[in-house]
């Protein structure tokens, strides 16, 4: 499932994941580590919601 971002819109794919910050593709949202943040605005995990 992916999640979007509730304040800058970016959506964390786990078919991708974040290779920029070193998560690889396959990591579902909620395996991220808990200090990952946004990688466009910085917010926590906390700041985003799932997509239908």
């Amino acid at each position: 499932m992916k999640y979007v971002c509730d304040v800058c819109g970016y959506v964390y794919d786990p078919a991708i994941g974040d290779p920029d910050n070193d998560v690889p593709a396959g990591t579902e949202f909620e395996d991220l580590p808990s200090d990952w943040v946004c990688p466009e605005c910085g917010v926590g995990k906390d700041e985003f919601s799932p997509m239908d």
